[in-house]
């Protein structure tokens, strides 16, 4: 605790402890990806199955001989079903099974062909036996555990799965995430807002983010400053939903409603108010079967605290193994002045000479943050930092997971 707050370390351990592990489900490849799988996916087949040609030319019996006969083709997808020996030779692909008896493959390049006869240039240089050759489970056997259970499938994964066998693979079930907005000042009409009113710019922001995590996600509408109405929006959502975002609200104003609504409801309120900048008046909840965390309302606040809990809890949920951020080390571009009485994430761009602060961090300002592709992340009471000095830094864009 700092001054009677949180610190993120132990707020995000207890939002974690909160959020249970989803069922599992079979799903295609083409529906996996970002996801977590959930059991190691192991090699049904061996890669390459056979020994094959890495390269187009002759498969050849003998490397050492002078010249050799051809006796006929090996091609990627039909194989030559003879046997070779001797100063016999296969004209041969790149992916082709090797022929029976073949002992190396000469590149194309290198030889010089007359009728059926084949023999060395004189620039070659001579081949040796088992040149340019794959062999069979180079790449992996059957029965070898490919990616460990809990690692995220890319599409580097998704075409490995397809390789070693697999049309479907093992995931959590999708996160259900609603997010609700609360404050009377909010419009839904973003293009005639008043002037006496704002955007309600959050909820899209946070419900695009929470989809790049891999949720489904139910945007509600915009509820005014009313504690019913509030009350009755919560408990709805609740019921059908594994996570409620709220976004607003959080504080101690007089018209922040939200745990004044949720208390009726029989809501646990786990924790309130954390030791970081922006995001101090976060709250994390229980209803029912749904966790409920409270966000901030200013964009900056919203963003960021949805980085640094929403992310790592929608993940910890589908089965990631590293569930928290992935901080990089990175030079500062700039010198930074000494830091306050919290933890503070910095919006900061990525430059040719390291990561630049954005100049204007107040947590209203959304133009500032639409052009930050990262956090530098300061520690309470930092000192002054020069440019050059090294950071830790959250790269946006990537889940947290970079």
């Amino acid at each position: 605790m700092t001054g009677g707050l949180l610190s993120y370390e132990d707020a995000v351990e207890a939002l974690l402890a909160m959020a249970k592990r989803l069922p599992a489900e079979n799903v295609p490849l083409d529906d996996a990806a970002g996801r977590f799988l959930l059991e190691p996916l192991t090699a049904r087949r061996t890669q390459p199955a056979t020994d094959v040609s890495a390269m187009d030319g002759y498969a050849v019996a003998d490397p050492s001989c002078s010249s050799w006969q051809v006796v006929g083709e090996s091609r990627a997808g039909r194989s030559f079903t003879g046997r070779l020996s001797g100063s016999e030779a296969t004209r041969i692909s790149t992916g082709a099974a090797l022929p029976d008896g073949a002992t190396a493959v000469i590149l194309q390049e290198n030889i010089a062909r007359d009728g059926k006869t084949i023999a060395l240039t004189e620039e070659s240089g001579g081949e040796a036996e088992g040149q340019h050759i794959r062999r069979r489970g180079q790449d992996f056997a059957e029965g070898d555990v490919l990616v460990e259970a809990g690692e995220r499938v890319t599409a580097r994964t998704i075409g490995l799965a397809a390789s070693a066998g697999h049309s479907r693979l093992a995931v959590a079930l999708r996160p259900r995430v609603a997010i609700l907005q609360s404050g009377s000042e909010l419009s839904a009409d973003f293009e005639n807002c008043p002037d006496d009113r704002l955007p309600a710019s959050n909820g899209p922001m946070l419900a695009e983010l929470a989809r790049s995590a891999g949720a489904d996600v139910s945007l509600l509408p915009v509820v005014p400053d009313n504690e019913t109405a509030i009350g009755g929006a919560l408990s709805s959502a609740a019921e059908d939903h594994d996570v409620l975002v709220t976004i607003g609200g959080a504080s101690v104003g007089d018209h922040d409603l939200i745990q004044p609504a949720l208390r009726p409801l029989g809501a646990d309120i786990q924790f309130w108010k954390v030791a970081i900048k922006p995001g101090k008046p976060l709250f994390a909840a229980r209803l029912n079967n749904c966790t409920i965390l409270g966000l901030p309302g200013n964009p900056a606040s919203a963003f960021v605290t949805a980085c640094l809990f929403l992310e790592p809890m929608l993940r910890s949920m589908t089965g990631c193994v590293r569930p928290l951020p992935r901080f990089v080390t990175l030079p500062l571009a700039a010198a930074i002045t000494q830091g306050g009485t919290r933890r503070e994430f910095l919006r900061a761009r990525l430059t040719n000479y390291g990561v630049m602060p954005i100049g204007g961090q107040d947590s209203s300002l959304l133009a500032a943050l639409a052009h930050a592709d990262c956090l530098i992340e300061r520690p309470a009471h930092a000192e002054p930092a020069k440019a050059g000095k090294l950071a830790q830094c959250l790269l946006l864009g990537t889940g947290g997971t970079a």
